[in-house]
């Protein structure tokens, strides 16, 4: 645990959902997240580098854009769909890489970049 403990870095991202059920189903399916639930309330994920967790609560859009990383960014996109994310911005170039965004079932906006 405290080697991912890094000064000044984000290592805690907590999400509001209206059904932790279907978040978990949807983080697992998508990227193969591990929760572990405490109480019916809260559900915690671990990550190599940043942890977090959802909390039952109405989601806000626009408040914090996730990124995550991928080494097969078409692979990654597929399992997105697959799990029931909606693509908001298909897959682009940009300086240092491509990414794409999507919305999550709580309506989240996250995006997934690569090299």
């Amino acid at each position: 645990m405290a080697s991912k403990l890094k000064h000044e870095q984000v290592q805690y991202i907590e999400f509001l959902s209206k059904d932790i059920n279907r978040a978990k189903e949807f983080y697992t399916k998508s990227f193969g997240w591990k929760f572990t639930d405490y109480g019916p309330d809260y559900t915690a994920f671990e990550g190599d580098y940043v942890d977090g967790g959802f909390t039952a609560g109405k989601p806000v859009k626009g408040t914090v854009l996730v990124i995550l990383y991928s080494n097969d960014i078409e692979a990654t996109q597929q399992k997105v769909v697959a799990a029931g994310g909606k693509i908001v911005k298909d897959i682009f170039s940009f300086p240092g890489g491509r990414r794409f965004h999507f919305t999550d079932p709580d309506g989240y906006e996250l995006a997934v970049w690569s090299l």
